[in-house]
């Protein structure tokens, strides 16, 4: 096998062996953005994939230059090995390094063989420094193309080079010559130019400014056609890493860059909007090491990536919100019992007829208003207390015709609509009726010169899963309720936040943006989906989907309530309440003492453990905060329940039940009231627990 045919050899083994390091950050890229979005990762996971992509990019981006020097190599050669062959001049065709893969008969009989051998060698005896010179000359030509060496009074090196040539074509002509390497080098180009816009990567060369040398067909096509002429400059199609682009490449192609690989974005065109969907990039520079001045671009698309980023940080966004929704709602929901409670106590002693009646009642209906706000904020957290049971919808939207008619107005017909056969739900009916509400009020809004509304309850079948909007709904029976509006509809970029909480399209004032986010926190801690569709001008329709309960549609009629409240023949009861904070509990306290119960107080859970030990006579019951400074509701509960046998318990919290392990209540048949609650219904909770009693 000779020289040449082996220098084939090897360069086909290089492209097979650079291949797999090709396809490698593909491969992880593909893996990273096929993870489903709404699957659950953390941060780590991001930053690892992405660090793993731009690690294999950069070695895929050095295997890549050598694989296309193999490739380009074994064509160039076949494509001038004739013209080499022909030319009276000698003629050698070095590799990239100077070594000589091939030279032509005259070479042969003017010199000797110096097939893989360096071509320096050839002119050591020709020049004092011959090493200077070559380097000097081949600088030159990697520069301007070509480039000329006198050593002899009629002789003259002539050195032919291109940028995208793996091969160096050495001519020593003499005076009067055709020059025959830059001949054979015009012919060089003319064959490599399909070469480097076949490879199915998309490829920039790049000079050290930034300059686009060459941009193969799949850079052309992910950049959207924004590449207009080569010579334009990369800074004026993508944006930098956080400074000015040029910088980065300028370091790169000089090897001070530290990172090589980063995440671009697409300059938005001139004259386009800020909504156009954002393109990423993310591209890996390489330098060339026969030309340092000059660098390879590796480019993929990682738009869908960057989404997965930005989803992430939209979901530890919403957990933040979240929790702290959940910490205003427990300061507020005992502000609110308090003021709800005493007022309850003031009101026990008017009538309608008394001055001040009217006042208490305005601070009654203002603090339910206020603990109304502080359940949309738990809704769309999806932490408030759900009060399920199975619904009659019909029944249900019958009790809500009026109160939506009077909401929608004059101008606006509303038109409640529903299956004869309809099955029934298992909902919080209260919660219910403020998600069909919201909606409704939002569709009213969006038709400033009247319209319709339509509300549509009806069976729903679905044969297949339905995946949508990131959510997958499993096939089975459902109730589908339907609201339907001819507004202005929602533009295509705002529905895929309009759940969002706080988002909202109205002007200041005109809406909170609680709405929505407080329907869908409702329907998901429920079990049901929601779904939007809208178009511009032609309106919008909100779909539900409950899952039917068949308890009403197979003749079972749901249980009855139990009664609530005990004879006054039975027996005084003595009542341990445990609550830190005062107003709270001064309210229980006396609320208890005036439906005939001993009450004893405790501060916290070690004041009621030390009350318990000094106490001669029998408790009934436990009413108790759950989270307090020092001993929580639960824990000094069981210590208590080591000594003192069964107690019927009751904890309330201004938290939700979220806030016991696993959501389950700690202590068997223990009972949960949610504050804020009132007079009636802690003397309720207290009434049904204590007709539970077991005996000991």
């Amino acid at each position: 096998m000779g020289f040449l045919d082996r220098h084939l050899h090897a360069s086909r083994n290089a492209t097979m062996t650079a291949l797999p390091l090709l396809l490698a950050p593909l491969a992880i890229g593909a893996g990273v953005l096929m993870v489903s979005p709404g699957a659950a990762f953390g941060r780590t996971a991001i930053i690892g994939a992405s660090i793993a992509v731009a690690w294999y990019l950069l070695g895929g981006a050095l295997s890549l230059q050598q694989a296309l020097r193999g490739i380009a190599s074994r064509r160039a050669l076949r494509a001038i090995r004739g013209e080499v062959a022909a030319s009276e001049d000698a003629v050698w065709i070095c590799d990239p390094d100077g070594h000589v893969l091939f030279q032509n008969p005259a070479a042969m009989q003017g010199f000797e063989d110096y097939t893989g051998r360096p071509i320096t060698g050839l002119f050591t005896r020709r020049r004092a420094d011959a090493d200077g010179d070559i380097r000097d000359l081949i600088t030159r030509a990697w520069r301007y193309g070509t480039a000329e060496l006198s050593v002899g009074p009629d002789e003259t090196l002539v050195l032919g080079s291109l940028p995208d040539a793996p091969l160096q074509i050495w001519t020593l002509q003499r005076e009067g010559s055709d020059r025959a390497a830059i001949d054979i080098a015009m012919t060089l180009e003319a064959d490599m130019v399909d070469e480097f816009d076949a490879v199915p990567v998309a490829l920039l060369r790049l000079a050290g400014d930034g300059s686009i040398l060459r941009a193969n067909r799949s850079a052309r096509d992910l950049l959207a056609g924004r590449l207009n002429a080569e010579g334009q400059n990369l800074a004026a199609i993508l944006d930098g890493p956080g400074r000015p682009l040029v910088d980065w490449i300028a370091d790169a192609a000089d090897g001070r860059a530290v990172n090589t690989t980063e995440m671009l974005r697409l300059r938005h065109p001139e004259g386009r909007g800020a909504d156009l969907r954002e393109r990423h990039y993310q591209v890996t520079l390489a330098r060339d090491p026969a030309r340092g001045e000059r660098l390879t671009a590796v480019m993929t698309d990682a738009s869908a990536l960057k989404m997965l980023e930005a989803q992430f940080a939209q979901s530890q966004k919403m957990q933040a919100v979240g929790q702290l929704a959940g910490g205003v709602a427990h300061d507020f929901n005992n502000l609110l019992t308090a003021i709800s409670g005493h007022c309850d106590l003031l009101m026990l002693h008017r009538d309608q007829g008394d001055p001040d009646y009217a006042d208490l009642d305005q601070i009654s209906q203002n603090a339910n208003r206020a603990a109304a706000l502080v359940g949309q904020l738990l809704a769309f957290s999806r932490k408030q207390t759900l009060r399920l049971e199975v619904l009659n919808l019909r029944e249900t939207l019958a009790d809500l015709t009026h109160l939506l008619n009077r909401l929608v107005g004059e101008r606006v017909a509303l038109s409640i609509t529903y299956d004869p056969s309809l099955q029934a739900i298992r909902a919080d009916k209260r919660q219910l009726e403020q998600v069909i509400m919201n909606l409704v009020v939002n569709a009213r809004d969006a038709m400033a010169d009247g319209g319709q509304i339509t509300v549509r309850a009806e069976n729903a079948v679905i044969d297949d899963a339905v995946r949508r909007d990131d959510v997958s709904m499993p096939p089975g029976d459902y109730v589908r309720i339907v609201v339907r509006d001819e507004g202005t509809g929602i533009a295509p970029e705002h529905l895929a936040k309009i759940f969002e909480p706080f988002f909202t399209t109205k002007r200041i004032g005109e809406g909170t943006g609680l709405g929505l986010s407080t329907a869908y926190g409702i329907v998901k801690q429920t079990g049901g989906y929601i779904f939007c569709d809208s178009e511009l001008g032609k309106g919008t329709v909100f779909s539900i989907y409950f899952p039917a309960n068949r308890m009403l549609a197979e003749g079972a009629a749901p249980a009855a309530p139990q009664p609530t409240t005990r004879s006054r023949t039975i027996e005084r009861t003595t009542v341990l309440l445990v609550e830190d904070e005062a107003p709270v509990r001064a309210f229980a306290a006396r609320a208890l003492r005036l439906k005939g119960h001993e009450v004893i107080e405790a501060g916290s859970g070690e004041e009621a453990l030390t009350v318990l030990a000094n106490h001669d006579g029998t408790v009934d019951i436990f009413v108790t905060d759950v989270v307090m400074p020092g001993l929580d509701g639960p824990a000094w509960v069981r210590e208590a329940c080591k000594t003192h046998g069964t107690v019927q318990v009751i904890f309330m919290s201004g938290y939700t039940e979220d806030v016991f392990v696993d959501g389950q209540i700690p202590i068997e048949g223990a009972a949960f009231l949610p504050k804020p609650f009132t007079l009636a219904e802690l003397s309720e909770a207290v009434a049904r627990q204590l007709a539970e009693r077991r005996p000991a």
